[in-house]
């Protein structure tokens, strides 16, 4: 049953967005490593793409805010050799202003993780994928990433830090045949509001993608070679103006000496 694509590890894969990449990609020809917290979830999603593509679907049911579960994980990814494509998905979302949040010991897990589980999985990948020569490693992040002043600020930082790590790995690791996208989605149509008791009745519609056109436009932009996709924005122009404005600052983020308009403001007050 194993196809010439090799495996795809997908966290997050019970359901939205994760279950969605995985019946994408097993339709596309690859064996599965389904991974999440519901075992019977997933062995009912692996069974029916199973059925459906012809494809081997493992379950591997793990806790990623939980660190043994995340290194059994990152194990597989390490010395499975068949794995060429790592679907870092799994994360949770707010649920509400980070001034009305008493529960902090949630926004702890979101850290555990949304960063440092995806931190730990994003490298252990791409250190595997670099000793086999090839492989990609797509990062769920979010529109939020660009735009933090909308959103709590705990999620808000931690889709920032899965942007970060996806442009930096990108640039560490040309010419060693791995290849990094990173998804920004917006408000996508999943199960993760009912999990933090929100809903999508109060919100526009039209700001609302459907699942599976959010990871069909990822797919397509990952097949372009895109290392960041923002599956709504229809100008891309608009990313690359944003990119060059922050690569227009680059010479001048570290010098020896501060601004002169600081030494001024400096001056000025001692010679009040």
């Amino acid at each position: 049953m194993s196809t010439t694509l090799g495996t795809a590890l997908v966290t997050g894969a019970s359901s939205g967005i994760g279950a969605t990449y995985a019946d994408r990609l097993a339709r596309r020809g690859h064996d599965l490593v389904l991974v999440a917290r519901d075992t019977d979830r997933l062995a009912l999603l692996a069974a029916r793409l199973s059925e459906a593509y012809g494809v081997k679907a493992d379950v591997l049911t793990a806790d990623l805010t939980q660190r043994p579960e995340v290194l059994k994980v990152a194990e597989r990814l390490r010395a499975d050799p068949a794995i060429s494509l790592f679907v870092n998905n799994a994360g949770i979302g707010p649920k509400g202003p980070l001034k009305q949040e008493n529960d902090l010991d949630y926004l702890d897990r979101m850290v555990e993780l949304n960063v440092l589980a995806a931190n730990r999985l994003a490298t252990v990948a791409a250190q595997a994928f670099v000793g086999r020569g090839a492989g990609a490693i797509i990062n769920t992040a979010s529109v939020v990433a660009l735009a933090p002043q909308f959103f709590n600020g705990t999620y808000t930082a931690s889709k920032a830090f899965v942007l970060a790590l996806t442009e930096s790995l990108a640039q560490e690791l040309q010419g060693t045949g791995v290849r990094l996208q990173a998804v920004l989605p917006g408000l996508t149509r999943t199960e993760i509001f009912d999990r933090v008791g929100g809903s999508f009745d109060h919100i526009d519609p039209a700001k609302v993608m459907e699942v599976g056109d959010l990871v069909d436009a990822a797919l397509a932009g990952f097949d372009r070679g895109e290392l960041v996709t923002i599956p709504s924005l229809e100008d891309h122009g608009l990313y690359e103006a944003y990119v060059s404005a922050r690569n227009a600052m680059g010479p001048y983020l570290t010098l020896s000496r501060p601004a002169s308009r600081y030494a001024s403001a400096s001056k000025a007050k001692v010679d009040a």
